[in-house]
C-alpha cells in the first residue's frame, strides 16, 4: 500500500466523489450504455440479499450478482420495451454521501458511500437506502468500476417493491 503523500492526485476525496455523482447522474437520466462504460471487463457488480448482507455471494442467494457479461445483458434487456418492468422506465434520483476512501495502493482504491434512491414508477414512490462499495481502477484523470456492491438497509423488501432498476 502506497502513503497518502505518494498516491497521485486523482486520489483525493473531491475526485471519487465526483466520479461516484457522474455514476449516479447517468443511471438517473438513463444514459445506461454510458454507465456501463465505467466497468472494467472483470466487474462484479451485487446487491446481496437484505436478510445476508455479509454473506459470500458465491455460497448463497443475492438479488444481483453480475459480471461484465451479465451486465451487459441487463442493459440490453432494460431498454428494450418488452422489459415490462421498466418500460416506460423507472424515474430516480439518487443522492451519494458519507463517501470515504478507505484503502489505496497503486492498482486499486477501495471506497464506501451511503445512498438515497427515491424511485417513482406507475403513482408508485419508493425509497431506498444503503450503502455502496467500491473497488476502483484509477485510469487516465478518472476511475473505472472494477466491483460495486450495493448493500440496501431493509430488512425486507416491499412486497410489491421491485428492483428491476439499477441500485
Amino acid at each position: 500500500m502506497t502513503s497518502v503523500s505518494e498516491t497521485p492526485s486523482i486520489t483525493t476525496r473531491s475526485a471519487v466523489e465526483e466520479f461516484l455523482f457522474h455514476e449516479a447522474g447517468l443511471i438517473d437520466r438513463w444514459r445506461l450504455e454510458e454507465w456501463l462504460d465505467l466497468f472494467t471487463l472483470d466487474c462484479t457488480y451485487e446487491v446481496p440479499a437484505t436478510d445476508r448482507p455479509d454473506a459470500d455471494p458465491g455460497l448463497t442467494w443475492s438479488l444481483i450478482h453480475d459480471g461484465r457479461t451479465m451486465l451487459e445483458q441487463r442493459v440490453i434487456r432494460l431498454k428494450k420495451p418488452e422489459a415490462h418492468a421498466e418500460f416506460p422506465h423507472s424515474q430516480t434520483s439518487r443522492i451519494v454521501g458519507n463517501v470515504q476512501i478507505l484503502d489505496k495502493t497503486d492498482e486499486s482504491i477501495s471506497v464506501t458511500a451511503n445512498f438515497i434512491i427515491n424511485r417513482a414508477k406507475a403513482g408508485k414512490f419508493d425509497t431506498y437506502v444503503g450503502r455502496y462499495e467500491y473497488e476502483l481502477v484509477p485510469r487516465n484523470s478518472s476511475f473505472l468500476i472494477r466491483r460495486k456492491r450495493a448493500v440496501l438497509a431493509h430488512d425486507m423488501l416491499d412486497p410489491q417493491g421491485k428492483i428491476s432498476f439499477i441500485i
